[in-house]
């Protein structure tokens, strides 16, 4: 069994970009702006953004972080978004989500200019991704793909078993491994809480991608020998053993699964630390087409 890391993967992508930005420095005097719009104190979110900003200072991106108070309203966050839309300093736009409930979620997706949508939700960038255009692509689902490909795993004819249809993650995920190119070409089946037995189809997988949200929702005799395991879930559970009182694991029972797996992500460590590397990625593709 060889674990895929996607910590050494993640610091890989980061000093490939930091030499970019460099260069990219010295021919135009300009480097890649990033704003991130946190609404609210969710603690989850807090940690994304600092940890968002901490990769964008790493390797040379302008990055800001911008604060709103919970009871922010739409028509607020609205114009913060406009006002970064039209600000030429700032190639991408993240407004974390979750939003709090008096803001609408897709409202405010919508009101992002797509050529800064760095993170792929915008309906335009979804559909250029559906039809194979070159867009910018969801940062998680890209990140699965990337590590796929650092570890020289070609889903082309396989059959990739996707558990979990979020706009995030399951859908995007499907689109980009059925596209007819390089490192995709999968035939792939998408699963979820409807399927009577969902083991059925898992049991069939060359590559199972598992992100439904249901803290070890995979276990060993759901999977087959040889099965490429790529563990998409970020659950945070009861550990009264760690010094927090909780501890992250993801929707892969990992100490059974790697007991067949050929190639199986860790959480954490695998797919989370890609996600934060794909966003950095697009920013400096935004910053390439659209603002040198």
């Amino acid at each position: 069994m060889i674990l895929i890391d996607g910590k050494k993967v993640s610091a890989d992508i980061k000093a490939e970009l930091k030499i970019e930005i460099e260069e990219l420095r010295l021919k135009t005097g300009k480097v890649p702006g990033l704003v991130v719009i946190i609404v609210g104190d969710n603690p989850a979110s807090e940690v994304y953004v600092r940890n968002k900003h901490k990769s964008c200072v790493e390797v040379g991106i302008n990055s800001i972080v911008v604060e709103m108070p919970a009871e922010t309203t739409q028509e607020q966050l609205l114009e913060q978004v406009k006002y970064f839309n039209e600000n030429p300093d700032f190639h991408g736009i993240l407004v974390q989500l979750p939003l709090p409930k008096q803001i609408n979620e897709d409202v405010i997706i919508r009101a992002i200019d797509p050529i800064k949508d760095v993170d792929g939700f915008h309906p335009t960038t979804v559909g250029e991704m559906v039809t194979g255009n070159p867009t910018y692509v969801s940062c998680t689902p890209a990140g699965v793909v990337e590590l796929l490909a650092r570890y020289d795993i070609d889903p082309a004819g396989k059959h990739v078993v996707i558990v979990g249809r979020s706009n995030i993650v399951g859908k995007p995920a499907a689109l980009l491994l059925m596209q007819k190119k390089k490192f995709a070409n999968a035939i792939v089946t998408v699963c979820h809480s409807a399927a009577k037995d969902i083991s059925v189809y898992t049991k069939q997988a060359d590559i199972l991608v598992a992100a439904m949200g249901v803290p070890g929702f995979i276990k060993k005799e759901m999977v087959k020998e040889g099965v490429v395991v790529i563990d998409v879930g970020t659950n945070r559970i009861y550990d009264p053993t760690t010094k927090s009182g909780t501890r992250l694991v993801g929707d892969v029972d990992f100490e059974g699964v790697s007991q067949v797996a050929s190639y199986i992500t860790p959480v954490p460590g695998g797919v989370g630390p890609m996600t934060i590397a794909m966003l950095l990625k697009n920013t400096v593709k935004a910053f390439k087409e659209h603002g040198m």
